[in-house]
């Protein structure tokens, strides 16, 4: 199993380019399925969940090539013997592997897709993208850990909405009305920015789809699709990772290639923490900041503060002189990193979905266990600041959402490596 050797207290200096986004990505590369022209998706990030969503589009029938050097797919969907169904064995590390179901049921009138794996951190349930696609005119039942869809007569356009917001059953409704038949009114939708580049994406193959309101939108179906080159936007999670990486110990680094309007919650939240950034038109600089203040957070949709960062802030908030608190009001099992942060000197008590972080507090180096996507990365920033030696076991996490993080960090001048 793979570790990472953290030696703390080295200060951060130099220039972070942030990779495409792969919670744009993903939905993208499932949106594909729907078309048979060629397709070119440009700005992927080469990490593991990538490529295992290229690996369930080629167990399906798509034609794949990547270009590793160019951060580059072309997908060509020329073959007419499509296999409609998506194994367990490529599900089961990955959370978003349940967004092929929408469109192969669109496209092929059913779908045979195993229950997602993923992170641990919460039940994460598919009804809602089930209840959406129930309204299209599917035919839905669960057995022996598959969702089996079918539509016999094709998915024909409703007015849905949803009783709470979920990205990846707006992402999922979204690329099945796109090829359904007539019209598709989504309501208490997500608007994630991440939707929006698919909705773009989805807007170039020919699709016409609006946005009604803020969490309204309306999809006129459409089979006549076109071949298309699309970009992928930046990692606002990523952008957001470094920078607080920035924040906690950084001289001078600069966060490039990000539009830092998309973060204005995140920066705003930053600021008032006594962080000092220099924001200009694609990218941050982050100074070196003392008398780090005190804050108190909630998760919440797109515009609020992502879940996604939540653990990477906590790690900030041990710099804080005082109570900081964050109420995670997304996810209901996101806090799997506290204790391996209390470990290493943090004092953090959990009162149900509530973290009170009480700092400043010294962390010391430590061997610690990463149990998912995001608490790996904060464990990451732990070591940086921390006394001594830290080791962070179940590397893997990392990989599934993070292009290059050690590299990333060993140009800033962190003393960062990988065990085997």
């Amino acid at each position: 199993m793979q570790k990472l050797i953290i030696k703390g207290k080295k200060s951060l200096s130099g220039v972070v380019e942030i990779s495409g986004s792969k919670n744009a990505t993903l939905p993208i590369l499932a949106a594909s399925i729907l078309n048979n022209k060629k397709i070119e998706i440009n700005n992927i990030p080469i990490v593991k969940d990538v490529m295992t969503m290229t690996e369930l589009l080629k167990h399906i029938g798509s034609n794949i090539k990547i270009n590793f050097e160019k951060k580059k797919i072309l997908i060509h969907n020329k073959n007419e013997k499509f296999k409609t169904s998506a194994p367990y064995k490529l599900l089961k590390t990955m959370r978003a592997g349940v967004i092929v179901l929408g469109p192969l049921l669109s496209k092929f009138k059913k779908a045979k897709v195993s229950l997602p794996g993923g992170c641990a951190i919460g039940t994460r349930p598919v009804d809602l993208h089930l209840f959406a696609l129930k309204k299209l005119g599917a035919n839905i039942k669960i057995k022996n850990g598959y969702i089996l869809a079918e539509a016999k007569k094709g998915l024909s356009g409703a007015n849905i909405k949803f009783p709470s917001i979920s990205v990846g059953a707006t992402e999922n409704t979204i690329i099945a009305a796109s090829y359904a038949k007539g019209i598709t009114q989504i309501s208490n939708c997500a608007c994630e920015p991440e939707i929006k580049n698919l909705i773009s994406f989805l807007k170039k193959m020919g699709t016409k789809i609006s946005w009604l309101s803020k969490r309204k939108i309306k999809i006129i179906g459409n089979r006549n699709l076109k071949s298309i080159s699309h970009k992928v936007m930046f990692d606002r999670i990523e952008a957001g990772t470094f920078i607080i990486a920035a924040a906690l110990i950084g001289e001078r680094v600069i966060i490039s290639g990000i539009e830092p309007k998309i973060l204005k919650k995140e920066l705003s939240i930053l600021k008032r923490m006594g962080i000092k950034l220099n924001i200009n038109k694609d990218k941050v600089k982050v100074l070196s900041s003392k008398n780090i203040k005190p804050i108190s957070i909630i998760t919440e949709p797109y515009p609020g503060f992502p879940t996604d960062l939540q653990a990477q802030i906590m790690v900030l908030m041990t710099k804080a002189k005082g109570i900081s608190k964050i109420k995670e009001n997304i996810f209901e099992n996101r806090f799997m990193h506290v204790p391996e942060l209390n470990r290493m000197g943090a004092k953090i008590k959990i009162k149900e979905n509530l973290a009170i972080v009480t700092g400043p507090q010294d962390l010391n180096g430590a061997e610690v266990m990463a149990t998912d996507l995001r608490a790996s990365v904060s464990l990451v920033l732990a070591g940086l600041i921390a006394k001594n030696r830290t080791i962070i076991n179940r590397t893997y996490h990392l990989d599934r959402g993070y292009e290059r993080l050690e590299k990333k960090l060993r140009n800033c001048n962190a003393n960062i490596s990988r065990l085997n």
